[in-house]
């Protein structure tokens, strides 16, 4: 079999292939994300698979419905997530900062999947055994059915799956290992796009559950080509600061469960420990009697979890006012500001708007638009929002107030903290099971809304 070589330009953003380089990539549209590569030409288009994983056509009435049974780890928040544990035979992407707390939740999670009966190889292309072994002490992990492999050639991590034959896989990370039958350096296009494949063969055919750590780019995205987050079943991101004690862990894609879940867990010395009540972790701190700070239950995949919205509103010192929003997102945050000036006349134009989210979680959804404006409203009035009530609404361009999904659930999980008053849409209560013992005031504006947080 003869063997050519010849020079490509890749992007490595979508994988796209040129001839020479280019400065904008013309299908996913990035800029300098192309670097060369050396890409070897076989005359034998039958290319080695390491891992056999064929099938042939059946009819869909003869195929039986396979039993993805789920092993549970000793961490619940991991497992729900999941969406109860871990699928045999599933690929699962973890993906976060660098110093996020990745690998020492997954050797956290090995030495529960250790322990089930199965074995669990960990393979680390960036430590030594020795480095993994030390923070394995420092975490107290003690297991026989552990085993650790320092390497990154995957013709090697093959061979050593066939020897041990594990039932689960951990391999940190997949932009440091490659197939030296693949042109390119470890983390390129190329080799992550193949050995992510062949991985995905290998947890198919045999029935092991692989989990695969990735870095992120310098905007936050998972390195590679995105057909790698196509590839796997589930897609878990950290999304906090390593500076921050507080990591929450989120669901991007899962083929096995529920999306848009979140787990929260706090880092400790001895690693990472799950916090089983978000809401009362982001209230804790919470002061009372000031101005600018509104409680409202937003809803997280299935759970609905409390949070605190605050708001500082000051005098310009500069010609244009600064909005800065940490949590939401900004250009929610500048339609509810206009709103709020066009609306309940307020002159915002000559005032700094600050808006934090507090404890490090992002908020997607519009149900917490009425907490934020009653928050901006509320520093801008100096007036403070009467303790033990919620907040709940979507804000609309004319400044009405507009019914949110789950609605019952929002109102029990806040009464269950020990919340007295609620303020809701006005359309929720036509179809409202809550049988609680909190007092609803349903609002139609916002200016209503304004009006009973004043105490008028």
């Amino acid at each position: 079999m003869t063997m050519k070589a010849k020079t490509i330009f890749r992007c490595q953003e979508c994988g796209f292939s040129s001839g020479k380089w280019l400065g904008k990539c013309p299908d996913c549209g990035t800029w300098n994300t192309f670097s060369e590569e050396k890409q070897i030409e076989k005359s034998d288009k039958a290319r080695r698979t390491l891992t056999d994983f064929t099938g042939d056509a059946s009819p869909l009435d003869e195929i039986s419905s396979e039993n993805f049974s789920r092993t549970a780890t000793e961490i619940s928040e991991f497992d729900r997530i999941l969406g109860g544990g871990v699928v045999a035979g599933s690929l699962v992407l973890l993906g976060g900062p660098p110093g996020i707390g990745k690998s020492t939740i997954m050797l956290q999670v090995s030495k529960a999947l250790a322990s089930n009966g199965k074995s669990l190889l960990y393979i680390s292309g960036e430590e030594s055994m020795g480095q993994i072994k030390n923070r394995a002490d420092r975490l107290n992990i003690k297991s026989k059915n552990l085993y650790l492999l320092s390497e990154t050639n995957l013709e090697n991590i093959i061979e050593a799956i066939n020897k041990i034959k594990p039932g689960y896989v951990v391999l940190d990370s997949i932009q440091t290992t490659y197939r030296s039958d693949i042109a390119g350096a470890p983390g390129t296009v190329s080799q992550v796009r193949e050995c992510s494949a062949e991985l995905l063969k290998l947890a198919k055919s045999r029935g092991v559950s692989v989990f695969i750590l990735g870095h992120v780019t310098k905007e936050g995205d998972l390195a590679g080509p995105r057909v790698l987050e196509h590839i796997v079943d589930t897609v878990l991101y950290f999304e906090s600061e390593k500076q921050q004690v507080y990591r929450i862990l989120r669901v991007n894609k899962n083929r096995f469960g529920p999306t848009s879940e979140i787990g929260v867990f706090e880092m400790k010395s001895d690693g990472l420990k799950e916090v089983k009540n978000p809401s009362s972790l982001f209230l804790s701190e919470q002061m009372s009697g000031i101005a600018g700070s509104a409680i409202s239950p937003t809803i997280e995949g299935t759970r609905p979890i409390l949070v605190e919205i605050q708001s500082l509103v000051t005098k310009a010192n500069f010609g244009v006012p600064r909005r800065q929003a940490n949590g939401i997102d900004y250009n929610r945050m500048v339609l509810l500001i206009a709103v709020l000036e066009r609306r309940l006349g307020f002159h915002l134009e000559f005032q700094d708007v600050y808006v934090n989210v507090v404890g490090g979680i992002k908020i997607k959804e519009t149900a917490v638009d009425l907490a934020t404006a009653a928050a901006v409203a509320g520093a801008y009035s100096n007036f403070v929002i009467p303790e033990k009530l919620i907040i709940i609404g979507e804000v609309g361009l004319s400044g009405e107030i507009r019914a949110v999904g789950q609605i019952d659930e929002r109102l029990k999980e806040s009464e269950n903290l020990g919340f007295k008053k609620a303020v809701i849409p006005k359309n929720n209560t036509k179809a409202l099971n809550y049988k609680g013992k909190m007092e609803i005031l349903p609002v139609i504006s916002l200016q209503e809304a304004v009006g009973i947080l004043k105490g008028k």
